[in-house]
């Protein structure tokens, strides 16, 4: 089978304004390791639950935004240490200190934490949240806001913002959660604000799947192992028409996966996969 012709080498100056690794990464207010294309972000305060902070809330933006450039990562895994994933945003450190403020400032931190979540969904690597134990407030909206979510039978999802005295509408929960379990049961999670065991998370299609505590963090590892294995460019493409595809009709989406896959048509991937379809082999996808 022919391939694609294989185009020149990208100018340099091309790949210093749109290659940029993040082998080196140095975090400054989570854990962040890098390993054969899977990302692992740690929120990393167990003593508290690993809440959310101003600073982490800046970093973890800023971090997800460049994602876009980093030919390095393939998957993501979004997890907390000790046996909790978070608590949301800091009581001393974010609460506190909101209560001071007037409508601008307080507007500037509801962009910020807004501009996370737009992040995520922008990155085009697959985000895997491995959630333990207390997933409340931002920290539920964080999980949400991955693509595929792993839990436990013991952990408690809280979108809690209505027991704080706030609306249920915080970083998109409105417009993303129905999607993911439904607009009945969004409704009741986002006006009670209760806690949602694993097991009922599961069945309400939040969860993919219950891991026991002790093999969450191995079995969100093999997923995005999985995922990296795979045709990368190809899952790239699929995160970006589900995410761009609520906004569009039946037809405007049959048009722009025709375009998009047509594309993919395009990698030798693609051409990869029907050689070793040929030869009676698996495929070993390279991302291009």
């Amino acid at each position: 089978m022919t391939h694609p012709t294989t185009p020149s080498a990208p100018d340099p100056a091309l790949e210093r304004g749109n290659r940029k690794p993040l082998a080196h990464y140095q975090a400054q207010h989570f854990l962040w390791a890098l390993a054969d294309g899977v990302a692992t972000i740690t929120l990393n305060r167990p003593e508290r639950k690993n809440p959310l902070t101003f600073d982490s809330y800046v970093e973890l933006r800023d971090l997800f935004a460049q994602l876009k450039y980093a030919p390095d990562v393939h998957a993501v895994v979004v997890t907390g240490a000790g046996s909790n994933f978070c608590s949301g945003g800091d009581v001393h450190e974010i609460i506190g200190p909101l209560i001071q403020l007037k409508a601008p400032e307080l507007l500037m931190f509801t962009r910020m934490t807004g501009d996370l979540v737009k992040a995520m969904r922008a990155c085009p690597q697959p985000i895997i949240a491995a959630v333990d134990g207390v997933c409340a407030g931002a920290g539920a909206i964080i999980s949400m806001a991955s693509d595929l979510r792993l839990g436990t039978a013991r952990s408690k999802t809280a979108f809690l913002f209505n027991r704080v005295g706030l609306a249920g509408c915080d970083m998109g929960a409105c417009a993303m959660l129905p999607r993911i379990i439904g607009q009945g049961r969004a409704s009741e999670w986002l006006f009670t604000g209760r806690a949602i065991g694993g097991e009922e998370a599961e069945r309400s299609g939040f969860f993919n799947r219950l891991c026991a505590p002790e093999q969450l963090a191995a079995d969100a590892a093999a997923l995005a192992r999985d995922l990296v294995a795979g045709p990368t460019f190809a899952n790239g493409m699929t995160k970006t028409m589900l995410h761009q595809e609520w906004s569009m009709s039946i037809d405007q989406a049959i048009e722009a996966e025709a375009q998009a896959q047509a594309i993919c048509m395009l990698t030798t991937d693609y051409h990869r996969a029907y050689e070793a379809f040929v030869a009676k082999q698996k495929p070993v996808f390279q991302g291009n």
